[in-house]
């Protein structure tokens, strides 16, 4: 693509976005309550100050997202509202459409937000502030454009469900995934490839002590599992109308999540037979060979898609 085409994509995009722009009603009046709203849990949406050093929900959420680094196991959370406003952008058209118009019984759902808001505040239990923020500003919205705006707005709101850090409270789910995977490697390691690795709880390691590996929280699929699960969960609600389906592409993400784990650890075991510790850790510690074991997992998300279409779904029955 040159430049000049380069630059008039731009401009069509521009002048996409300002249409739009000049097409949605009451804009002022729903950006004023979200400002008004925001600065609620900007000012007074923190109270564990102990975790964070700041009265702001906001900051508490960076801290939860980004304490680990970018491979923190809740880093998605910043990707989130990025995604939101992007299916939006893709429902641009659909959602201008519909009759949009102020309905105050939406301010329920509003009140709703605020209840939880309080409740979170007083236990210091910021995620369910988090959950509250959302819902607040999803009730907001309804508040400004009408019913028919919820109702086809509810999936990409549901996606912020994701901005809330599970890794912390997971560990419940996190331990059987690990003594799973692990188990899981010992038995596919030893009947199937033939190589000699024992397994002592989540440890795994070869009877010479080549090499030795903890399957640990991260490893177990909590990693693996959201972001297969977001995924999934797109590629759902995108691709189908049905609930059933929908929740069965959902609950997908479970089986496929673990099958990821179990080829990543297979691939570091078999790198360490060759190579010793040092080969494992390589894989291990290496991102571009560590995605490798989940192209199978994403390739086959999207065969299900493939053949949940061609089984039933038509063209005009897709849609979120």
């Amino acid at each position: 693509m040159n430049n000049s085409s380069i630059s008039e994509t731009r401009r069509d995009w521009r002048l996409e976005a300002a249409d739009c722009w000049r097409r949605l009603p009451n804009k002022t009046f729903f950006f004023a309550l979200l400002a008004a709203w925001l600065a609620l849990f900007f000012f007074l949406g923190n109270s564990t100050f102990g975790y964070s050093a700041s009265p702001s929900l906001f900051g508490w959420m960076l801290m939860a997202y980004n304490s680990q680094g970018v491979s923190g196991d809740d880093a998605y959370g910043n990707l989130i509202p990025f995604l939101v406003v992007g299916l939006f952008w893709w429902k641009r058209n659909e959602l201008l459409a519909l009759p949009l118009k102020i309905w105050t019984p939406a301010l329920l759902i509003v009140g709703l937000g605020l209840l939880m808001h309080i409740a979170g505040y007083l236990i210091q239990e910021p995620r369910l502030s988090i959950v509250a923020m959302f819902i607040g500003i999803y009730g907001l919205t309804g508040l400004v454009w009408g019913p028919a705006w919820l109702r086809h707005s509810v999936f990409p709101f549901f996606l912020f469900i994701f901005c809330v850090p599970t890794a912390v409270i997971l560990e419940p789910i996190t331990f059987p995934l690990r003594i799973l995977v692990s188990t899981l490697v010992e038995w596919i390691a030893h009947y199937i490839l033939g190589i000699g690795v024992l397994r002592m709880g989540t440890e795994l390691f070869d009877p010479l002590g080549t090499y030795q590996y903890d399957v640990a929280a991260a490893c177990s699929g909590i990693r693996s599992l959201t972001a297969i699960f977001l995924f999934a969960t797109v590629c759902g609600f995108v691709m189908f109308r049905s609930p059933g389906k929908r929740l069965l592409m959902m609950s997908l993400a479970i089986p496929f999540a673990i099958l990821g784990n179990l080829l990543r650890m297979l691939l570091i075991i078999i790198a360490a037979v060759m190579g010793g510790q040092e080969w494992g850790n390589f894989v291990h510690e290496s991102t571009l060979i560590s995605l490798v074991p989940y192209l199978p997992v994403f390739l086959g998300l999207l065969l299900v898609v493939r053949w949940l279409e061609e089984k039933t779904d038509t063209p005009e029955n897709k849609q979120i």
